[in-house]
């Protein structure tokens, strides 16, 4: 489950699968044109891009997964503008990441476990030199330089007090006694990807550019550096004086997660005051480049489904505090000032595409640039800096390019690097094609894509695979996806669309699925799938389905309510509502998706829970989640296999262990999933 407002080769089976694959499922000729599984460790991805204040240089995070270790990776390239001398910063197995650049442009401040554990490095750009900085004991994160260079502020967490229940006793000395228990007594106790959380805060501190004793500025039991969805990065005031922070200090801080408001900090003493005071989030605060105005984002928190981000900007003081971004029906992220002071340019999702945007101080909206993407995945996005120049950098994605660095300059693009050209040179992506059709529930105009296999001849009949989204507040797009893109080679045809509640589409359309999800999004996809059979390349009796998340759920819910596929592959999907708002980590999320607690509201959660209309169930299906899942817990999962066992549906259970929400950390994993879902598919297959 993706939540709006921010905000996933070993395996354990209750029926083994792997054994009757056939071998060309199992593995391909190394010398196919085509992707294959494998290629997860081939492909890399440029992210975080950040260009130098004077205009002439990038430095960006390189992602890549490493076969012999089964993890991912990361460190640090530099680049010129012009797209010369383009080489690493850094190397080998470890994670570098947050790069950020001084003030002056000397030094890039980052992230790095390269002595076994996240800390803050600051490497000199003349010499090459590099030091710790901190020698922190739990992880720092969000980093952001002062205005004159010599500090750092960041966030990190600051271990505290559990509930005390009882002083146990001493072992005897010798004695090896089990660990004793632990308790929580917080509503969010534990959180997927984190795993049982410790006990404490997220504080701000700041820290000497050149090293020494960290010092805490925020404090409180409060999450002043951020929560569990993410650190708070701290923006400066212009003076040195001040960190302007998104806080959520409010006493039942645990049941309204998203009530945000932004403070002031005062670095010398720890003091502080709000500048905003209203129901919903105020978060992403950013201090003009003069120092007198404070843009950031937020709504006024109705408890719907979607509620649109918007652009806010208010005087220094926390006065003046208006909306930019009235008139667009698209949530404004990630604000950065142009360094003229005329306004903010933002990130946003407009029918299925990340954009850069930028609004005047007098609310003039402008469009920047398209597709903002650097992605393994049609849900994903990208990211971009800005340079005292007005240069700006960003990644850009296409479907058949995962996202490379581009330069901006006065509107005009130039892709800088071509990271994954050598592979799909030899390997070609399938063709994507956007579809726009009509739901057959209310002729609402849907929008999709179909990605085709290489070499696709449209004279000949092909099985068909409809993917759909999680979210369910999310949307799908015109961005690489290395999924599909290796179902498509294996020979099918795979659909995606963005349903009725998907984002992008103003908060109107997203709406339509509020208080009523799973529901009429059906016949949205349904109807998807009967305009790709029009175009008369799709075998009808080779149709499949799957998802993941929200989409695991609408995979369920559509083979409850239709039996034209063949075999689904249902991924980490809530089943039941009433357990799920009791198991998973965002318990707080019942009050946006549902009209009441379940206790109050029984019928409505039992109405639209896949275990209400599970005897329908004809349809294959294979269920699989990670067992380290705690935002749709593998529970929920092994609710809807024993169901179908019950009702001597053809199933089968995969438990993946130690992966949470996605199934994705460790890429042997991601290619167990793709595998073990082709095979699925394979196995029942129509041979007419």
């Amino acid at each position: 489950m993706k939540l709006k407002q921010h905000p996933f080769i070993a395996f354990a089976l209750t029926s083994a699968i792997c054994s009757s694959i056939p071998p060309v499922i199992r593995a391909q000729d190394a010398s196919s044109h085509r992707l294959t599984a494998m290629d997860e460790f081939q492909i890399q991805l440029a992210t975080d891009p950040q260009i130098s204040p004077d205009g002439k240089k990038i430095v960006y995070v390189r992602r890549f997964a490493d076969s012999m270790t089964d993890k991912r990776y990361s460190n640090l390239w530099i680049i010129n503008t012009d797209g010369t001398d383009h080489r690493p910063l850094t190397t080998g197995n470890r994670s570098d990441i947050s790069p950020r650049w001084s003030p002056d442009g000397g030094r890039v401040a980052y992230l790095s476990d390269a002595d076994g554990k996240q800390q803050i490095y600051v490497r000199w750009m003349d010499t090459g030199e590099t030091a710790r900085i901190t020698n922190l004991d739990q992880t720092p994160d969000a980093i952001a330089w002062s205005p004159d260079g010599r500090m750092l502020s960041f966030s990190c967490l600051v271990l505290g007090q559990g509930p005390h229940l009882a002083d146990l006793p001493t072992p005897p000395a010798g004695a090896k006694w089990a660990d004793p228990p632990t308790a929580y007594d917080r509503l969010v106790y534990r959180f997927n990807g984190t795993g049982y959380l410790k006990p404490g805060f997220m504080q701000v501190f700041v820290v000497s550019a050149e090293g020494g004793a960290a010092r805490q500025v925020t404090n409180g039991n409060f999450p002043n550096g951020g929560n569990e969805f993410g650190p708070n990065r701290a923006s400066w005031t212009r003076d040195g004086k001040y960190l302007i922070v998104s806080v959520n200090r409010r006493p039942e801080s645990d049941h309204e997660y998203f009530d945000t408001e932004v403070y002031e900090f005062n670095v010398a003493d720890g003091s502080f005051r709000p500048l905003t005071s209203r129901k919903g989030p105020d978060n992403s605060p950013e201090v003009s480049p003069n120092g007198k105005l404070i843009a950031y984002t937020g709504y006024d928190d109705r408890y719907q489904g979607h509620q649109t981000t918007k652009l806010y900007l208010m005087n220094r003081d926390g006065s003046g505090s208006h909306s930019l971004s009235d008139k667009l029906d698209w949530d404004v992220q990630d604000p950065r000032w142009a360094f003229d002071n005329s306004g903010v340019y933002f990130r946003y999702d407009d029918q299925g595409d990340s954009k850069i945007g930028f609004c005047s101080t007098a609310g003039v909206f402008k469009k920047i640039s398209d597709h903002l993407a650097s992605t393994m995945g049609a849900g994903g996005s990208g990211t971009f800096s800005l340079a005292h120049t007005g240069l700006i950098a960003m990644t850009y994605g296409r479907p058949d390019n995962p996202g490379d660095l581009a330069i901006l300059n006065n509107g005009a693009m130039k892709v800088l690097t071509s990271l994954n050209q050598e592979l799909l040179d030899q390997k070609k992506p399938g063709h994507v094609e956007e579809i726009t059709y009509e739901s057959s529930k209310d002729n609402r105009k849907i929008q999709g894509w179909i990605v085709h296999p290489p070499d696709f001849d449209p004279t000949k009949k092909y099985p068909l695979v409809l993917e759909i989204h999680g979210g369910p507040f999310a949307d799908y797009g015109d961005r690489f996806d290395f999924e599909k893109q290796v179902l498509a080679s294996r020979g099918y045809v795979v659909l995606y669309t963005n349903p009725r509640g998907s984002t992008s589409y103003g908060e109107e359309f997203a709406n339509l699925i509020h208080h009523a999800y799973p529901g009429d999004d059906f016949s949205d996809l349904n109807s998807g799938v009967d305009a790709v059979i029009a175009k008369g390349y799709i075998d009808t009796n080779n149709l499949f389905v799957t998802g993941g998340s929200g989409g695991g759920v609408l995979t369920c819910w559509t083979i409850e309510h239709t039996e034209r596929f063949r075999a689904a592959a249902s991924l980490y999907p809530v089943i039941n509502w009433y357990s799920f708002a009791l198991t998973s980590d965002i318990p707080f999320i019942t009050k946006y998706w549902f009209p009441g607690l379940p206790w109050d509201s029984t019928d409505n959660y039992m109405q639209r829970s896949l275990t209400n209309l599970v005897a329908k169930v004809k349809t294959p299906t294979l269920v699989m989640t990670g067992e380290a899942d705690y935002r749709t817990p593998i529970s929920e999962a092994e609710q809807f296999y024993e169901a179908l066992k019950l009702l001597n549906v053809d199933t089968v259970l995969v438990r993946v262990p130690e992966e949470p929400h996605g199934i994705s950390r460790r890429p042997s994993h991601h290619v167990a999933k793709m595998l073990y879902i082709a095979g699925w598919f394979e196995q029942h297959k129509s041979k007419d």
